[in-house]
């Protein structure tokens, strides 16, 4: 497989990003919803995946009452090619974190609550603990409502994954963010089999049967048509019950640029595709985002 990494596309990121099609033009809308979440973000000293990555479905989402917490901070140790989070020598951990999440998550009135993280890679753990910490706070401020994390790989570290399985959350979510071939230009400090090799452990050694598996990836970045399909297949061999696939945006010119814009229709062949191979549920769309519409993602069996 060495060898695929050597024929990688590449297209200079200075170059002039293609206009956007109709079908990714979004309508900013903020209300009362948008504001509250805004104001009870700020006032908690939290961070939101949805302003820190530049989500495009930030107007809708905080429109509708959900949002995706980001832990430990707003700097991430590593150095991804398609991520608008800053870069850099994070802060210590704030130790009153998991409580204000949970804290948020009860003013929400959140039925489903998504928690994801920078990469703490200089952290023994990676920041599972303090995952876990949060994990257990919503619970214990909101038993009625289902957690969803988002998490890094730990650098193969099943220490720390074991940490946040015994946690317990709902759904157990990583994401591979691309295909095999193009992991050293998108994912540089990451590897495409240690992605997998978490999910399949998170599988196997989960605590609560009804926990699920998750991840997804971004298209648009110089992949094919197979060779999504064949990430396809390896995330399902791997026991990911969940997937989500959604348009690569380059949030500015100093990241990767966008070598396609796929059609809805294509999106559509993708979800179909993944149904077929087993998946028991596909979110699949142009701006589709690992935490979007995640509390409807009811496994079809």
């Amino acid at each position: 497989m060495e060898n695929l990494f050597q024929i990688q596309p590449f297209t200079s990121r200075s170059a002039k990003p293609a206009p956007k099609p109709s079908w990714l033009k979004i309508k900013i809308q903020t209300g009362e919803s948008y504001n509250k979440i805004n104001q009870l973000i700020g006032g908690l000293n939290l961070h939101t995946v949805c302003e820190e990555a530049r989500c495009p479905n930030i107007y809708e989402c905080w429109t509708h009452g959900t949002a995706t917490f980001m832990l430990m901070g707003d700097i991430c140790t590593r150095h991804c090619g398609f991520c608008a989070v800053g870069k850099g020598q994070p802060l210590p951990l704030d130790p009153e974190e998991p409580t204000h999440v949970a804290e948020a998550v009860k003013h929400l009135n959140l039925k489903h609550a998504v928690i994801t993280s920078v990469n703490r890679d200089e952290l023994p753990d990676g920041g599972a603990a303090h995952f876990a910490a949060t994990i257990r706070s919503v619970r214990e401020l909101n038993p009625e409502c289902k957690v969803e994390v988002l998490i890094p790989d730990f650098l193969g570290n099943e220490a720390a994954l074991e940490t946040v399985l015994e946690a317990e959350p709902d759904v157990l979510n990583h994401n591979t963010e691309s295909v095999y071939r193009l992991y050293r230009r998108v994912r540089p400090d990451a590897v495409y089999e240690r992605s997998l090799e978490l999910i399949n452990r998170a599988f196997n050694r989960k605590r609560n049967a009804s926990m699920l598996t998750k991840s997804g990836i971004m298209v648009g970045l110089g992949e094919t048509e197979d060779e999504i399909k064949q990430t396809m297949r390896d995330l399902h061999a791997a026991n990911c019950e969940i997937m989500t696939i959604g348009q690569y945006l380059r949030p500015s010119m100093s990241h990767l640029p966008v070598e396609k814009f796929y059609t809805p229709e294509e999106f559509d062949e993708f979800k179909g595709f993944g149904l077929e191979l087993g998946f028991r549920y596909v979110e699949s769309g142009p701006l589709v985002r690992s935490s979007y519409h995640a509390h409807e993602h009811k496994p079809v069996d």
